[in-house]
């Protein structure tokens, strides 16, 4: 016979599958990003891809293949880049929001700018992100250091302490908001 169980027991098992699953496609995702590398390979090399959900007119490029070998050398790194910012539990996490925000501009101007000066400028465009977080990341590194040199605490104690553990995933994509 089968027991059900009750109360804490059942909420921890509840947890455990539910990280079990979320973990699961982590690691997936993960192992196949050199296949993803490689997704480019499948584009004509042609002007016009026509595809069944789209089609592609290769303005700058004028080769479709090249432009999505462009798009997944940025593409792949975002996407690792977005699980390294929702995993990472350490209080300096938010310094991935440079490199993220840096290659969606990057993926945009791929798109929407047909001319010649793809990835140049893009510091002009990243000057607000960096300006709200690199202040708050030295604000946080202070803070941590007076909090070293006033109390008996260890560093990890410390991140402990700053470390923002939400339920789940839509709470984690509210505290950015």
């Amino acid at each position: 016979m089968e027991q059900k169980l009750k109360g804490p027991q059942s909420k921890y098992l509840q947890t455990n599958k539910k990280t079990l699953v979320i973990g699961s496609v982590i690691a997936t995702i993960l192992a196949i990003t050199p296949y993803l590398f490689v997704l480019h390979e499948s584009v004509p090399s042609e002007k016009v891809w026509n595809t069944f959900l789209f089609t592609y007119h290769s303005g700058y490029f004028e080769n479709a293949n090249t432009a999505m070998w462009i798009l997944t050398g940025k593409a792949v790194p975002l996407l690792l880049l977005f699980i390294w910012f929702f995993t990472n539990r350490h209080w300096w996490y938010h310094a991935l929001l440079v490199p993220i925000f840096m290659y969606m501009y990057q993926i945009f101007s791929l798109f929407y700018e047909d001319q010649n000066r793809l990835d140049e400028f893009q510091i002009m465009y990243m000057v607000p992100v960096m300006a709200i977080v690199i202040p708050s990341i030295y604000l946080i590194r202070a803070k941590i250091f007076n909090e070293i040199n006033t109390v008996n605490k260890s560093l990890e104690e410390l991140e402990d302490e700053f470390k923002v553990s939400p339920k789940n995933f839509w709470d984690k994509i509210k505290q950015y908001f």
